[in-house]
């Protein structure tokens, strides 16, 4: 997407009539970067009206601003001098969804970027189940987690446990959902000291869980509304995928990509949204192909996946000739907590499926 810095300036603050120069072109990507890398000066000017209008170019007199709650904020110092140009177009395009951060900075390499494109076309060509009149989507989740326990002698000891569940969302998804939740047991462990702590580890029994319009523990994010509203410009949706996730994470593209896979993994996103969401991940920096043949609980995919500083890479894995997403999984890149470099530290792959009714019983 072509971008004329020079309109979104004079369309944010008319009082801007004359172009930028080279100078200030490379500060407005740099403080794009910025609002990128450092979370806080993204909430600044996000939250706080005042201060967007700061940036854009009145209100200059004050230094600080204090946030709901008592925390006072100081302002970036670009909001002055002549990067103020530069700081309006970066609060207009993260304020705006007109591009904000997506594409700016690059995105996924060439071979990753070619598959996500490719599975995002495939993805609107395969159909999505669809659930008749008193049927019901069967969402078949196998995981498995990270478990850490430590030893007398302070040494952390690490195995993987099951958490495997399946989810029954009825035609009208206003209805009662039930989650069934499997007892967790110990699948895998890592030496003398792993098996011991998979050995003492509680059992977790199974579980049944009956709750309207799927709000299992928490707000039901996720809906056929909730999905439907989302952008459907790829570039658009990873600038809402940044706002949404702002200071979580180890960083903003890392955990934008976490945002992608666990919103996949859920097995409740339309092939179209799927399709933009893949589309999405390709323009994220750092995203790439990490296994041509990938192996999740069975099935055979495409790695796609990002490193990140704390030595853990997320990966979503992905059916290249469908569009249909096997799973996801974060892969160590270094030896942390007793598991070795290599190991899978957690992996899900769902399954989706119209079933006639609902098992009965706490475990299928």
């Amino acid at each position: 997407m072509s971008i004329n810095l020079d309109t979104i300036v004079r369309t944010h603050n008319p009082a801007h009539t004359t172009s930028l120069d080279s100078d200030q072109r490379i500060r407005a990507t740099a403080r794009l970067d910025q609002i990128v890398a450092f979370p806080r000066n993204a909430d600044i000017v996000s939250s706080h009206p005042r201060v967007r209008k700061t940036v854009l170019g009145s209100d200059r007199a004050s230094q600080t601003r204090r946030a709901p709650g008592g925390r006072r904020l100081r302002r970036a110092s670009w909001i002055t001098g002549t990067s103020l140009a530069a700081a309006g177009v970066a609060a207009a395009l993260v304020l705006g969804n007109i591009v904000g951060p997506a594409g700016w900075r690059g995105g996924a390499d060439a071979a990753a970027a070619s598959t996500l494109n490719d599975a995002a076309a495939a993805a609107i060509k395969t159909s999505d189940p669809t659930v008749g009149q008193g049927q019901f989507l069967e969402v078949a989740t196998h995981a498995a987690y990270a478990s850490v326990t430590v030893t007398p002698d302070g040494t952390p000891a690490t195995f993987l446990a099951s958490q495997d569940s399946q989810l029954y969302i009825p035609k009208d998804s206003s209805q009662t959902w039930t989650w069934i939740r499997d007892a967790r047991v110990p699948v895998q462990t890592f030496g003398a000291e792993s098996e011991k702590a998979a050995a003492a580890d509680p059992p977790f029994p199974a579980e049944r869980v009956l709750l309207q319009s799927g709000a299992f523990y928490g707000p039901a994010n996720l809906t056929s509304a909730s999905l439907a509203a989302l952008p459907t410009d790829p570039a658009q949706l990873l600038n809402y995928i940044y706002r949404t996730t702002l200071g979580q994470g180890v960083s903003p593209d890392g955990m934008a990509l976490t945002w992608i896979a666990d919103t996949l993994r859920s097995g409740l996103v339309p092939a179209g949204i799927r399709a933009t969401m893949y589309r999405s991940a390709a323009l994220i920096p750092g995203v790439t192909l990490t296994q041509g043949t990938a192996n999740l609980d069975g099935r055979t995919g495409v790695a796609i996946g990002r490193d990140e500083t704390d030595g853990i890479r997320q990966e979503i894995i992905i059916d290249p000739n469908t569009g249909l997403v096997i799973g996801e999984r974060q892969m160590l890149l270094k030896a942390l907590d007793g598991l070795p470099a290599g190991a899978a530290m957690g992996w899900t792959a769902v399954t989706t499926t119209v079933v006639a009714s609902v098992p009965s019983g706490a475990s299928k």
